[in-house]
């Protein structure tokens, strides 16, 4: 049988094979957002993979957030869970008080538009609207399906981010995952290099 491998031979091939390993995964890694822009190396164009296929990266998040994740009537039931008399009563304060102040410096009508009375008409607006709330709701649903395009919004907002933003929300989601396929690398390239040893010993 061949002589058993001094210490030295089975530490250091293992130690190479991991720091290869590891090397070769954390590039993997880094390439997948840089370089940002196009570059040549020896004649080779080389760009990290976020940055060459962000149009196409946008149009699939876009497409899965607008059919999957939020649709028209997700955005119906969060509109519908507003205090809409609340905000009725804040609009109409807004808008009616300047022309309230104008018509109450008139003779006749300013007599008239008195606090309660002013009250009175804001309240009843109010009800009126509320009374139909549903059909209210049910125009709001067509509008936003003839004019809120999901998919084609979240396509555009992520096509127009910056890479550096796009690497920052990926690393934030997916560093710990990322970072553990770059230990795995030195784990494989340590294993494969007491591989190379245990070969070297019984072969030799």
């Amino acid at each position: 049988m061949p002589p058993i491998p001094d210490v030295w031979t089975w530490i250091t091939i293992p130690a190479i094979g991991a720091v290869i390993g590891w090397s070769t995964n954390w590039l993997a890694v880094k390439m997948i957002f840089r370089p940002v822009k196009p570059r040549r190396f020896f004649g080779i164009r080389i760009q990290g993979l976020v940055g060459r296929r962000q149009p196409d990266l946008a149009k699939a998040i876009g497409k899965v957030v607008g059919n999957h994740l939020v649709e028209h009537k997700d955005v119906l039931k969060s509109l519908n869970k507003l205090d809409f008399s609340g905000i009725l009563n804040g609009v109409l304060d807004r808008g009616l008080a300047p022309k309230i102040q104008e018509l109450r410096g008139l003779p006749l009508i300013g007599g008239f538009l008195t606090e309660e009375r002013v009250r009175d008409i804001r309240n009843s607006i109010v009800q009126g609207v509320m009374a139909h709330k549903e059909s209210v709701l049910d125009e709001v649903e067509k509008g936003l399906s003839k004019g809120l395009d999901v998919p084609q919004l979240v396509e555009k907002k992520v096509a127009a981010f910056a890479i550096e933003k796009l690497e920052a929300i990926i690393l934030e989601v997916a560093n710990r995952e990322l970072r553990a396929i770059e230990v795995l690398g030195g784990v494989l390239g340590a294993l494969i290099g007491l591989a190379q040893v245990g070969f070297l010993w019984f072969h030799g």
